[in-house]
């Protein structure tokens, strides 16, 4: 109230001039201060219809100023709605937020029509909601969607959706009870038993998805699932696409009611005795202890050299690590307290995506894992301890690496990452919206995105908002899918997804030829709207904050995880996903002394074609690989095609022979050195002159 008071101030002394409180400006100030009865009774009228602009710094992406209907309160805090903090950034530990007052009318009607919390609930990044369920909310709706086997009243059949709620009342069944219920007869079924639902039939749920489904708008689909965060964002999703923007807003309301709700009844705590220590973990670390001891081994016996067998303890310790957390989070899903029925509340709060990952519950109560050094070097003996069971000395000291480094890097890092936003702003300012069509007949192929054998981008996720570059039509049917300039919608990027192309042409900004900025057709969709973007959109600048605001964020986050080095398990062989004829392209390859056929060239590909001659799969094949198939060769999915050391980058030899040293001589161009297994290694080092040294 008391900043309402201040900003409406030119308002309220107009208002009480009219109505003939007030003589003059100065008698209407005087009221103002004393704060008289008319004067409460007239900042209720001018509020009325009026937005005002919040603002939480620093502002990183658009989503930072967002305008709101304001509600006198008590009280010196501004009140904010739980589901718009996402886009802010904010939380309630005492963050501050600048108000501000739209005066003209242009001012009040661009802020109600572009700038309100109701029209922003797509993130202009990724398109995903950015008002969607976080914590309390999400871990609500997740504790009430669970279900549980050998609850009170399991089984029960249930003639409509009326009667599970009498059943509930009477305390015949209880949230998470498993029963059997009679759907009406229009609703879909989306989840769990979607393949064998007939309409109007019956369907195994539990009660609680029954009422988390009745805070749905009618004519959504049932959806027969337990609620984690993704999947709430998703119902938002469908809810936006099939009713509307209205209807949405109305559901996240009642999203968010329902999940305090449920999370309050649900009484969840954090206990020690819920981090369960995986019961294996004792075994994997002996084990690995065993593999490094080997790896010590072998080095001092001087087979391998000291950046190999640094690697090697890395690999064997992260491995180790990742053994260990999934036997722990398999121990929490399946708690064996109270018979089962016990549902581990660091466990759900982990899986809802409410928060807290797996990487935090691992150092909790599985083990710390490896340490970073400073220099960003990895300390190669691992915490093997976990906060449950605490740390010795030696643990304590090796970790204050990690935690000292992120303090410092969250005050060094924020600048740079705020100075890379401001550097993208500046060259992407121009890129705007200026045409309908360039009509340029370039484009750019876009396909599924793989690391190693798992794919990191679907078809649909890579070409979902584009426009096509050509027709698109369905081999069997004849039926076109999608027109040339056509935008590629959700469902027009499913359907070519369940076609099973692996990439297909795309229209692009990078291959736009209009004179000045973007076409609209080369842009696309605007993630925002799901809509083909609007001519005068300012593009560029949503690209800069797009990926600024994430780097700043990142920065900060190093702090919140401690310093624990995260590595990835090393691919070392590849696998073919679909059966046909190898054919090799670009390959040169020798066969070794043990008659194995070795890859020389760093540019050779694998291609897997069917009986048509048709390309089905393409693989880039590294230098140094041990091929597993010779060309020609029939090959089923799943097979290794090759495999090789991730760690070494050999030099191979074409041909046999002998081997002479050219220009490498002792103390000039080469030094021999002991190290510390014995061994004798001849490096090359710096040298002036006209020597090229060289093995021919």
């Amino acid at each position: 109230k008391k900043i309402a008071l201040e900003l409406f101030q030119p308002f309220i002394i107009r208002r009480l001039k009219e109505l003939g409180h007030a003589d003059t400006i100065k008698s209407a100030k005087r009221m103002l201060e004393r704060r008289d009865e008319e004067v409460w009774d007239i900042l209720e009228e001018v509020i009325t219809n009026h937005p005002v602009l919040l603002n939480r710094a620093p502002t990183l992406h658009r989503m930072g100023i967002q305008a709101f209907e304001p509600t006198l309160v008590e009280g010196n805090a501004i009140r904010i709605h739980p589901l718009v903090c996402k886009g802010f950034n904010a939380d309630f530990d005492g963050d501050q937020m600048a108000v501000h007052l739209p005066l003209s009318i242009e001012a009040q009607v661009e802020a109600t029509t572009l700038m309100m919390s109701t029209n922003n609930v797509f993130s202009p990044a990724n398109g995903a909601p950015i008002i969607s369920p976080s914590q309390d909310i999400v871990m609500g709706c997740y504790y009430a969607t669970l279900r549980k086997e050998g609850r009170p009243g399991h089984g029960m059949q249930l003639a409509n959706l009326q009667e599970v709620h009498t059943a509930l009342l009477h305390r015949k069944v209880t949230l998470h009870t498993t029963v059997r219920v009679r759907l009406p007869k229009d609703k879909r079924v989306k989840g769990e038993f979607a393949e064998t639902f007939k309409l109007g039939g019956l369907i195994e749920t539990s009660v609680g998805r029954v009422m988390f489904n009745d805070i749905l708008p009618a004519k959504m689909s049932f959806y027969n699932i337990t609620m984690k965060s993704k999947d709430l964002a998703n119902v938002i999703s469908d809810c936006y696409l099939e009713l509307g923007r209205r209807a949405t807003i109305n559901l996240l309301d009642k999203m968010k009611e329902f999940g305090f709700l449920q999370s309050t009844r649900s009484g969840l705590s954090f206990a020690t005795s819920d981090l369960r220590t995986p019961a294996n973990k004792d075994a994997v670390i002996t084990e690995s202890e065993k593999i490094v001891l080997q790896t010590q081994k072998l080095y001092e016996k001087g087979l391998i050299t000291a950046r190999e067998r640094y690697e090697k303890v890395l690999d064997t310790w992260t491995h180790a690590s990742e053994q260990i957390r999934g036997a722990m989070m398999d121990s929490f899903k399946h708690d064996v307290r109270d018979n089962g029925a016990y549902c581990n509340p660091i466990f759900l709060m982990a899986d809802s995506g409410a928060r807290g990952g797996q990487e935090q519950i691992r150092q909790l109560a599985g083990m710390r894992g490896l340490m970073a050094k400073p220099s960003g070097e990895i300390i190669e003996t691992p915490i093997k301890a976990n906060f449950r069971e605490g740390l010795s000395v030696l643990e304590y000291f090796s970790s204050t690496h990690g935690a000292r480094k992120g303090l410092a890097d969250t005050a060094l890092k924020t600048a740079d990452s705020g100075y890379l936003t401001r550097k993208l702003a500046d060259i992407c300012q121009n890129l705007v919206i200026t045409t309908h069509d360039c009509g340029t007949t370039k484009g750019m192929t876009r396909g599924i995105v793989y690391r190693g054998e798992k794919v990191e981008v679907g078809l649909a996720e890579a070409i979902r908002g584009r426009v096509s570059r050509t027709n698109i039509v369905n081999p069997i049917t004849d039926e076109s899918i999608v027109r040339e300039n056509e935008m590629i919608t959700v469902d027009i990027a499913r359907r070519i997804e369940e076609m099973g192309l692996e990439k297909i042409q795309v229209r692009s900004p990078m291959t736009c030829e209009a004179e000045l900025g973007l076409c609209r057709l080369c842009y696309g969709m605007d993630l925002s709207t799901g809509a083909l973007v609007e001519e005068g959109l300012a593009t560029g600048i949503i690209a800069a904050q797009s990926i600024g605001e994430p780097g700043t964020q990142l920065t900060m986050r190093t702090f919140h995880i401690g310093g624990v080095a995260i590595k990835d398990v090393q691919e070392n062989e590849l696998k073919t996903r679909r059966a046909g004829r190898v054919r090799f392209v670009r390959i040169r390859s020798v066969v070794n002394a043990e008659g194995r056929s070795v890859v020389l060239g760093r540019n050779g590909e694998v291609t897997i074609i069917d009986n048509k001659e048709r390309e089905l799969e393409k693989y880039p094949i590294p230098a140094g690989a041990v091929l597993a198939v010779d060309e020609n060769a029939m090959i089923d999915a799943g097979q290794t095609i090759c495999n090789w050391d991730p760690h070494a980058v050999p030099i191979l030899c074409e041909v046999g022979g002998r081997v002479r040293f050219e220009d490498l001589l002792e103390g000039q161009s080469m030094r021999t050195e002991k190290d510390s297994s014995g061994n004798a290694r001849r490096t090359v080092i710096e040298h002036k002159g006209d020597l090229h040294p060289q093995v021919i």
